[in-house]
């Protein structure tokens, strides 16, 4: 063998190894880091594979509350097929009762909070690192990724009432360092925050300097920044923090924002920002109104109707079918008690619901929309030409002539209108749903969302126009995958 085929044959191998690491960009990265899908933007990449994240989680605690077994919590996740995880920081923690949560995990008990900064005394040291905590930090995030399971971090979260204020290290009660002697609503400024803005940004690049050679992790700014005072501008200060821990990274972590609840077309957004998050996105607008970005639209957070499970199904359902790559249920069986998400008991007054009925239908709807090529897809209403009467509604994400997600469901229920053992709303006559379709042999499927098992079937041959959708009948909602035919 010759020297220049012999060093061919060294450098094959490692040429081919680094093939993974160069995307459209042309800047390297890991083959396998969460990213922006390069031929759909509104949806994720992930380990090589598009990607939407569907989950029920427990209430950010995981990390931050000592007392919660974060192992058993994301083996249900995986057990039950979800795929995303939200964790708050430690920065921000809730008193015992806020929002009527009973076991919160969220509100350590007293010297259970661990969070990024040092105790000192009874106090904290904003100057120095708890190595434990990104010990456990970066534990949870392996664990996580194992499992197949993504995770958000929240870095900040606004403080909704002084009791929760009075419980964070930057209060100048709780640090050493004589810095954050403001009101709560002043924390989250530029120029009104009492010497805390330099922690504040060290703590962002220190967070992502430890989870640097994660694929599995993307970052909030804040939560719910529309509350209690949280500027803009330092939202932006806090994104440029972000970018700039990872400057000399060779692959770059997305940024999610926290946008609004409900929905709010998006103005002048920060160009570093990949991820829209909405909360309690039901109806589904905030996705239509923000499409144009191309970016990911998320429903990352939802709650208050209730403790049952129908009211979450359908605005998951419903927010995924709109074209949206990110839904979170806000899943209150999750407990210090009950880590693996087993607590059945939640009292009618808690503000949500959850548990293993909801994120068996949830698997559902990952299983559903996983079966399509979505990449494809986009939502497309305007294939609906016709039918349902006024207490129906339809959404449809589309490949023209190729393939078909339809989702029919009821009207929503009012604010807590839901509890664990209301009935479900029975549609005795099926819809017919007239669907523009290009000439071709079909195969449509009905399914029941609730159980995943396909209750009607139908293969057939259209020439032009509208083909009439005769829906079977079914509570509350159904869905039905359509593809060409593939023979």
């Amino acid at each position: 063998m010759n020297i220049s085929k012999r060093f061919l044959c060294l450098i094959c191998p490692l040429i081919a190894a680094a093939i993974p690491f160069i995307v459209a960009s042309g800047q390297p990265r890991p083959s396998r880091l969460i990213s922006l899908h390069p031929e759909n933007p509104h949806y994720f990449l992930w380990r090589g594979k598009p990607t939407i994240l569907i989950t029920s989680g427990e209430h950010y605690g995981a990390v931050l509350n000592l007392d919660f077994d974060y192992i058993p919590y994301l083996d249900t996740l995986a057990k039950d097929r979800l795929n995303s995880a939200r964790i708050f920081t430690g920065v921000y923690a809730e008193t015992v009762g806020s929002f009527k949560i009973i076991n919160n995990t969220l509100a350590p008990a007293p010297n259970r909070l661990i969070c990024p900064w040092a105790r000192s005394g009874n106090k904290f040291d904003l100057t120095k690192w708890d190595d434990d905590y990104f010990n456990r930090l970066r534990d949870f995030v392996a664990k996580a990724g194992e499992r197949g399971i993504v995770v958000e971090v929240n870095l900040f979260c606004p403080f909704y009432e002084d009791s929760m204020w009075g419980l964070s290290p930057m209060n100048i009660q709780n640090n050493i360092n004589n810095v954050g002697a403001v009101e709560r609503t002043s924390v989250y400024t530029l120029d009104k925050s009492g010497g805390l803005l330099q922690f504040q940004e060290a703590v962002t690049r220190k967070i992502v300097a430890e989870l640097k050679d994660s694929d599995n992790v993307y970052y909030e700014i804040c939560n719910e920044p529309y509350f209690g005072g949280v500027t803009m501008e330092w939202q932006r200060r806090i994104a440029d923090a972000i970018i700039d821990a990872q400057k000399d990274f060779p692959y770059k972590f997305l940024i999610s924002q926290n946008i609004a609840n409900g929905s709010q077309k998006i103005i002048n957004p920060h160009p570093a920002v990949s991820i829209f998050n909405f909360h309690y996105a039901t109806p589904p607008d905030a996705v239509a109104l923000n499409y144009a970005f191309n970016r990911v639209i998320g429903d990352n957070e939802t709650g208050f109707r209730g403790t049952g499970d129908e009211a979450y199904r359908m605005e998951a359902w419903d927010f995924i079918i709109a074209g949206g790559a990110l839904y979170n249920n806000l899943d209150y069986s999750f407990t210090v008690e009950h880590p693996d998400g087993t607590w059945a008991e939640l009292p009618a007054t808690m503000p949500g619901g959850g548990g293993r009925v909801l994120r068996r239908q949830l698997r559902i709807l990952q299983d559903f929309i996983s079966g399509f090529d979505f990449i494809r897809m986009k939502p497309d209403n305007e294939v609906i030409m016709s039918g349902l009467p006024g207490a129906l509604t339809a959404r449809a994400l589309v490949e023209r002539g190729k393939a078909y997600a339809i989702y029919v469901r009821t009207l929503p229920p009012p604010k807590q209108s839901s509890t664990r053992n209301s009935e479900e709303s029975t549609i005795q006559v099926g819809p017919v749903l007239g669907l523009e379709l290009p000439p071709g042999c079909y195969s449509a499927e009905w399914i029941d969302t609730k159980s995943g098992d396909v209750i009607k079937h139908a293969r057939f041959k259209h020439s032009a126009g509208a083909w009439q959708a005769k829906f079977p009948d079914f509570k509350n909602d159904i869905a039905l995958r359509m593809r060409l035919c593939e023979d």
